[in-house]
């Protein structure tokens, strides 16, 4: 098995449909399970022109705040005094960053949700669950072996983050509401030190960004799915040569009022934890921001079109959903915490994204490229680059502390 990489499209896609029909819908069977699959930012600059892309960070002259920073200091003052520590979703971090959420992805260099956990625990930031691992790799009760499970991934964090410090959010969609993923974690002793501690929160998925619009989709063989048929859709897409199945789960119905209802259940029923809500890059994306900020939810999250994902047809990772630009500049000024991801992995797309509203980052693809070259270190090397630069463009323009960035540091060509 190679190293983790991203899936390749069909050169041919017309020779390649005429040969192999439906199942060139999707990416290339042979990379499930070993590849991050997104968008080709080649291909989405080019068709959705990101504005993330086009925009510049521009630096003044006049910097009053650095005037003040020096007399504080009482010397001139560099990048290295640029303060990083943040407030995401609740939670405090050493920086505004996020790992993102990823299921049940292996590869050589074994489980990456445990590395990502360890990594993301000693680096002092929150760490999200993604909503499958649990019906994938089991939930890991007290006794046995927890290894890949959602506890396992939660004592690996609880391990190493520092006291008082990062968060775990654990995610739940639709199609694993009946696990009760939720109730499991609320009660679980292993969660108990960091439900005590404030640093627990659970996501309520309503989307993602790679297929938005589109519920989850498992690639499973015979066995399996005749063990889901009864609850999930199953389908043959892929030749009648091949011996796997395609299982695809419902997006999920939601109108205004019932998204307000969920958040509300979600605060009633578990009311030690902090509430989350992830949407994907859709075109009333304010109105559903809105609507989950105004029931009570601590934090939304957001994924671009660039965000990445386990599984989706090619023609929704090149042409459905909005640029993560597109999703900052619709939903514009808001009242609350708002999280971001899409293609995220070094220091200046992160400053565009908090300049124009964000609290923080999530690093998706990139951490589990990272983690997949170097399952002991990759997250945090990368994580301290991103930082450093950060930290570099946030002196650049004359602030000091990462919460000062605003619109005011960003230019378009052409506005």
């Amino acid at each position: 098995m190679s190293a983790l990489r991203a899936a390749a499209f069909p050169r041919e896609p017309v020779r390649a449909r005429a040969l192999a029909g439906t199942a060139c819908v999707f990416p290339d069977l042979a990379e499930y399970g070993h590849a991050v699959f997104g968008a080709d930012p080649v291909r989405l600059e080019a068709q959705a022109a990101d504005p993330l892309d086009r925009f510049r960070l521009v630096a003044p002259v006049f910097v009053p705040r650095r005037l003040a920073k020096l007399i504080d200091l009482a010397r001139e003052p560099t990048y290295r005094d640029v303060e990083l520590e943040s407030v995401v979703g609740g939670f405090r971090s050493a920086m505004p960053v996020y790992v993102s959420a990823f299921g049940s992805t292996r590869t050589m260099s074994g489980d990456l949700g445990l590395a990502a956990s360890r990594q993301a625990g000693v680096l002092g930031i929150p760490l999200v669950i993604g909503e499958n691992v649990m019906p994938v790799n089991g939930y890991g009760r007290l006794g046995g072996d927890a290894e890949g499970t959602l506890v396992g991934r939660i004592r690996a964090y609880a391990a190493h983050v520092p006291d008082g410090t990062g968060g775990v959010v654990v995610q739940q969609s639709t199609e694993d509401a009946d696990a009760e993923v939720w109730n499991c974690a609320y009660s679980d002793p292993n969660v108990q030190g960091l439900l005590e501690s404030g640093r627990v929160a659970f996501e309520l998925k309503v989307g993602q960004g790679a297929k938005p619009g589109l519920g989850g989709m498992t690639v499973l063989d015979e066995v399996a799915a005749a063990r889901l048929a009864g609850a999930f859709a199953i389908d043959r897409p892929f030749g009648s040569a091949n011996d796997m199945v395609l299982r695809s789960s419902s997006p999920g119905t939601f109108t205004e009022e019932i998204l307000r209802q969920q958040v509300r259940l979600m605060r009633n029923n578990f009311p030690r934890a902090r509430v989350w809500v992830k949407l994907p890059p859709a075109r009333d994306v304010r109105a559903a921001a809105m609507a989950a900020w105004e029931a009570g939810a601590d934090a939304v999250t957001v994924d671009g079109a660039e965000g990445g994902t386990g599984w989706a047809p090619l023609a929704f990772l090149q042409h459905v959903g909005l640029p993560l630009g597109e999703c900052l500049r619709r939903i514009g000024e808001h009242p609350s915490c708002l999280l971001v991801s899409g293609r995220i992995w070094e220091g200046a797309r992160a400053a565009k994204c908090l300049a124009l509203g964000a609290s923080a980052v999530g690093l998706g693809r990139a951490a589990l490229i990272a983690l997949d070259a170097d399952a002991e270190m990759g997250l945090i090397h990368l994580v301290e680059c991103l930082a450093l630069e950060l930290a570099m463009i946030v002196s650049a323009l004359g602030k000091y502390h990462v919460a000062e960035l605003s619109p005011e540091d960003v230019w378009l060509p052409g506005e």
